[in-house]
């Protein structure tokens, strides 16, 4: 029988508690869920008794693990009471998510802004997809993401609009006009893959879709390749290997949003229009002095 219990192991029984499960409470936590379960696995080993049994395909609490949770929320509102009374100030952690289209550029102007703002508060960032952090900021696990809003209807603060542009490996040209245009994209769902296909539909292409990835690397791989084009927001120039297109139907522009999961400090949400909107007036000045 284990003689001391871990509390961040405590916490994460708790978490899968409130959460509702592995996954959601991994999230929460910002950890992986192979890490969470390592966790339980540990505390169980330690107790000697099974916390967990299956249910169909999720997980439950056993009668034991019912009683374990019990005393964990307990002990924790014991620890961060004493923590409390006795004025310990813990880490102040913000999360920052951004969008991989613009990561590269947005994400290290919103890290130094708040780091010279909040020389305290430690700075974690996410990278993933819009509609991931969409889901992330809601949660409560994500304080404030930039997002790509290709639909227009995504929500939050509209913080900057950049043009899309298609591009292609040097050596791409387009097939004739019985082929249909390969088309390299994010997998589904994706709004930027329905606004190329809609776009290329709309001036009379066929489409097909020779390559497809969850990441933004995947992506440029593929096109880089050769498999097909590619569109893309212009937010740090063309991307090495790649050319601009001009022969294929221009798409227009999509915005980069700025979303906030509730209650977060206003100060910081300051912050992060402040250092959004800076970086796009340097970008339009940046363009506007490029000589002809």
């Amino acid at each position: 029988m284990a003689t001391s219990l871990d509390l961040d192991h405590l916490r994460t029984l708790v978490a899968i508690s409130e959460c509702g499960g592995f996954g959601k409470a991994a999230v929460t936590l910002h950890i992986s869920q192979p890490a969470l379960s390592q966790h339980i696995r540990l505390l169980e080993r330690g107790l000697k008794r099974k916390l967990f049994v299956k249910d169909g395909r999720n997980m439950k609490f056993t009668v034991d693990g019912e009683q374990v949770l019990a005393e964990a929320r307990q002990i924790l509102a014991a620890h961060d009471s004493a923590l409390a009374r006795l004025q310990v100030q813990t880490e102040q952690v913000v999360v920052v998510g951004s969008s991989e289209h613009s990561a590269d550029q947005v994400l290290p102007e919103m890290i130094r802004a708040l780091h010279q703002a909040f020389p305290d508060v430690t700075t974690r960032f996410e990278i993933a997809r819009s509609t991931t952090l969409i889901e992330g900021v809601t949660k409560g696990a994500v304080d404030f993401a930039f997002i790509l809003a290709s639909r227009g209807n995504e929500g939050g603060r509209e913080i900057g609009r950049t043009p899309l542009h298609w591009y292609s490996a040097p050596s791409w040209t387009p097939r004739l006009e019985r082929d249909a245009i390969p088309l390299v994209a994010f997998e589904e769902p994706c709004a930027l893959r329905e606004r190329a296909m809609a776009s290329l539909g709309d001036a009379g292409h066929r489409v097909t879709v020779a390559g497809q990835s969850t990441t933004l690397e995947g992506v440029l791989a593929g096109v880089r390749a050769g498999l097909g084009v590619a569109l893309l927001p212009n937010f740090g120039g063309t991307p090495d290997g790649l050319v601009r297109r001009d022969d294929l139907p221009e798409v227009g522009e999509a915005g980069l949003n700025l979303i906030t999961r509730r209650g977060l400090d206003a100060d910081i949400e300051a912050t992060a229009i402040a250092a959004g909107e800076a970086f796009f007036t340097r970008r339009t000045l940046q363009i506007v002095d490029i000589p002809a």
